[in-house]
């Protein structure tokens, strides 16, 4: 029977996954907790930097796909506290609140850290800095998406690319809210209609077509797996793919659109159909 064996969330766009026991999968689809917070260049402010819009692509602020190193830092986040806590090599790099002064240290820590990093250049660029810590810490709207998606995908295919790579794959490079073991590599690539995980039912979508950000090893950072050529070329896919999409019934592009949602588990099974 396939089951959840790990579940994450993303509290900052592109930085370090928290692994749970449980994830509350909100009405509107999103994960609580999950990318509720980002780090956004300079060139991409707008007036709606804290209440706007549920969507935000990862090119206007800091992301892995092209800042690596960031997978150095480990992050968590205290939601009841409203607390942002970032460790790297073991030591204290910054911990502040989401008041004005406390979003200025953890923007100006993480910006003298990818200044010291080989993606230096990158944030140099026109446009680029100052930095700033931006989301309200409660709504998950720093997705790629317009849509509220829960990512998933299987221990198995995880497997059969590490044997094409001919090395060890971390489920943690694909930042996937839920990881199931159970079924045969690739397999959740064909799933359709309803999945139930635990009691949360939700509808299929579309496939994940990765990008560069699954070539960082997680602990170091360093681009040390050809994820995607490895995909289209060794496993044959005509897109790089790993994982999918689920969505709860009843949620759509509109805001409005509510599904039911609910509380999944490590452990809970997985039934498809």
């Amino acid at each position: 029977m396939p089951r959840v064996v790990a579940l994450y969330r993303h509290p900052v766009k592109g930085f370090t996954p928290e692994p749970r026991d449980d994830l509350l999968i909100q009405p509107d689809g999103r994960v609580a907790g999950d990318r509720v917070l980002a780090f956004r260049f300079a060139d991409a402010a707008t007036p709606e930097d804290r209440d706007g819009l549920e969507y935000w692509p990862k090119s206007k602020g800091l992301a892995l796909e092209s800042f690596p190193t960031l997978a150095e830092l480990r992050l968590s986040y205290d939601d009841t506290g409203r607390r942002v806590r970032i460790m790297h090599a073991g030591a204290l790099l910054v911990e502040a609140g989401l008041d004005d002064e406390g979003r200025r240290e953890l923007s100006d820590a993480v910006t003298e850290f990818v200044m010291q990093s080989a993606e230096a250049r990158r944030l140099n660029r026109p446009g680029k800095l100052p930095i700033v810590l931006v989301g309200d810490g409660e709504r998950s709207r720093f997705q790629d998406r317009p849509r509220g998606y829960v990512s998933v995908h299987s221990t198995g295919s995880v497997a059969a690319l590490g044997e094409a790579l001919e090395q060890d794959i971390d489920d943690r490079r694909f930042r996937s809210n839920v990881v199931i073991s159970g079924v045969d590599a690739w397999d959740e690539l064909e799933w359709s209609g309803e999945v139930r995980v635990g009691e949360v039912r939700f509808l299929t979508a579309g496939p994940i077509v990765r990008c560069l950000a699954t070539h960082a090893n997680p602990d170091t950072g360093v681009r040390d797996a050809k994820v995607l050529t490895t995909l289209t070329t060794r496993v044959g896919q005509r897109e790089p793919t790993l994982g999918r999409l689920l969505l709860l019934p009843g949620v759509s592009g509109d805001v409005d659109d509510r599904g039911q949602g609910g509380v999944i588990r490590v452990g809970d099974e997985v039934i498809v159909g």
